[in-house]
């Protein structure tokens, strides 16, 4: 079907699309050889659709084994198909968990990275004795009483300008670990959950994954208030807590 409908003399069109995935068998949205990835399997369905070599950019990465409710790429292509007949197209045909909740044409010069102004992520813990059977794909399950309240006291010197660099894993290019976080918190949800929220200009390598983990030791009393501000600003990794698990991890909303 696109391939009659397909005009290589139009010009090519800037794609916008929103996609949610679960990304428990995946290593991550960037594209991978002889390995599954949400950028991979996204390109394989929409170069068959389109009937042409197709390249996408996402807002950022996300690592093996995080989740995302509102990733943001584009991707260009040349084509008189109707953004409404591409979004149904990858629904019905990706067999993998991944959806595109929206698909528009985008201003030429719209880019999903460089044009971010903030991105908004989640994570989700257990924090009771017994885990759970639905949805452990989903959360952290931590045993300990965790203290919300002092949690949410730390989250404070969190908010700001600052050097992130004790809460970043090597392994990622960077031309700064300066990032600006404009909210930060915990709360309690039904049925012993912990959602945790946390926005900001941009993150560092693992960063919210650090921060939840060095978090949680503030919660079980490991880490006091003040001993968390001294890791903040120290830029020393090994100071701060052990990273969490990918998988309590959503990509919530990207901003432009």
């Amino acid at each position: 079907m696109s391939k009659k409908l397909e005009n290589p003399d139009n010009p090519a069109k800037n794609f916008k699309i929103v996609v949610a995935y679960d990304g428990t068998n995946f290593f991550g949205w960037q594209r991978q050889k002889d390995k599954p990835t949400i950028q991979g399997e996204l390109e394989r369905i929409l170069s068959m659709i389109l009937n042409q070599d197709i390249k996408i950019h996402g807002s950022g990465r996300t690592d093996a084994g995080v989740h995302a409710r509102a990733q943001v790429a584009h991707f260009h292509a040349k084509t008189r198909l109707t953004p409404d007949i591409i979004q149904k197209g990858v629904n019905s045909l990706g067999s993998a968990p991944i959806v595109i909740h929206d698909c528009r044409i985008a201003d030429p010069n719209f880019h999903a990275q460089y044009h971010v102004r903030s991105k908004e992520y989640r994570y989700y813990i257990l924090n009771r004795e017994i885990p759970t059977a639905i949805g452990r794909n989903y959360l952290w399950h931590v045993k300990p009483f965790l203290d919300i309240d002092v949690m949410n006291q730390c989250c404070e010197y969190l908010v700001g300008e600052h050097d992130f660099k004790a809460f970043e894993n090597t392994g990622s290019p960077r031309s700064s670990t300066v990032r600006t976080i404009f909210s930060a918190s915990w709360t309690k949800k039904p049925c012993d959950r912990l959602e945790f929220c946390i926005c900001a200009t941009g993150f560092l390598k693992n960063m919210v994954r650090n921060i939840v983990g060095t978090l949680k030791d503030v919660g079980t009393g490991r880490i006091n208030p003040e001993m968390f501000n001294k890791i903040l600003y120290s830029c020393e990794r090994p100071l701060a807590g052990a990273t969490a698990p990918s998988k309590g991890l959503f990509l919530y909303q990207v901003n432009y």
